[in-house]
């Protein structure tokens, strides 16, 4: 499994909530903390500003431009960000026409959006690795989502037979695809595990990491595998990742071990040599000090709450207030 792959398995993103906002005329909605989430947008048509929290200039926003907010900050879409807003819960309150929210009339902004939970204890694995906010807007990529995101609309408009099934699917590519134009846009910037995936020797080292992460990784093996030499490796494995290689590498190990002890009924005994360790109890000491926590306390017990190291860097809801969070 590839490196993004393997993460997002690991986070297990869960479209919650799929819904459109349609609006028309002079405009301001604002829209709350939306909790441990990544959000996707795209603009079905028209044009609007973002304005993010924690960011210093607002985002314009046309039809075909698709986003992606991971840090579930406070915004605020607005036809004028001068105009007082609107909440957002008065708004998801209202009527609508499907699944689509309808604003002062509809007929000038059309946004599709999806909202994803993610595992709790992983989630700022990902997070961490990406900026505030993504935005497509060169028209290759747009091209890219253009079929998940006209597919979702009909889907939203006009629920058929599966149109959960459909939609969750719909939601997935859009998430994925996003990624994937934000790691092609992105080759030489930023710190952190996505960084090193657009990297093109880096990438071929975590590659490696994560399609055999039993095997015991040297920083000679890993530095063949990027096709460098072994210091030169180690100082640019380090400077895009931000851990040294090895690190990196116990790192994923643990976190695949906390997944494994968290969501199956494995014992260490068997956990312990599939990731490379020899006996259980080097496989303990390397994850107490990783994790927080020993793997008997981490999987019999609600898993404490530790700093992630630095490593990688429905459709309709059921009530109201469930829909404020997704468009």
């Amino acid at each position: 499994m590839d490196p993004l792959s393997s993460v997002l398995a690991l986070l297990k993103p869960r479209n919650y909530l799929s819904a459109g906002l349609d609006a028309g005329g002079d405009w301001s909605i604002q829209f709350p903390d939306q909790q441990q989430c990544i959000k996707t947008g795209a603009v079905v048509s028209g044009q609007c500003w973002m304005s993010l929290e924690g960011s210093e200039k607002p985002i314009f926003l046309q039809a075909g431009d698709c986003f992606l907010l991971p840090h579930a900050r406070p915004f605020r879409l607005a036809s004028d960000l001068a105009l007082p807003p609107t909440d957002a819960v008065s708004v998801f309150s209202a009527p609508r026409n499907g699944n689509i929210a309808v604003h002062n009339g509809g007929g000038d902004f059309l946004l599709a959006s999806n909202r994803f939970g993610l595992a709790g204890n992983h989630a700022s694995i990902l997070l961490r690795a990406l900026p505030p906010f993504i935005h497509v807007r060169d028209q290759i990529g747009q091209a890219s989502l253009r079929f998940a995101i006209e597919r979702m609309m009909q889907e939203l408009t006009d629920p058929q037979p599966g149109s959960v099934l459909v939609i969750d699917h719909l939601a997935h590519m859009m998430l994925v695809q996003a990624l994937r134009l934000h790691l092609a846009d992105s080759a030489g910037t930023g710190i952190g595990w996505l960084a090193g995936l657009a990297d093109r020797q880096v990438s071929k080292a975590i590659n490696a990491i994560h399609g055999d992460p039993a095997h015991r990784w040297s920083l000679r093996e890993l530095a063949a595998a990027a096709g460098m030499s072994r210091s030169s490796f180690a100082e640019k494995f380090r400077q895009t990742v931000g851990a040294p290689a090895m690190e990196y590498t116990a790192q994923w190990r643990m976190l695949l071990a906390a997944d494994r002890l968290q969501n199956g009924r494995e014992p260490i005994s068997v956990i312990a040599p599939s990731l490379g360790y020899e006996s259980e109890a080097a496989f303990s000491t390397a994850f107490k000090k990783i994790m927080g926590s020993s793997p008997r306390q981490y999987a019999h017990n609600q898993p404490p709450v530790f700093a992630v190291p630095p490593m990688p860097g429905n459709v309709a809801p059921k009530h109201n207030e469930g829909l404020i969070n997704a468009a």
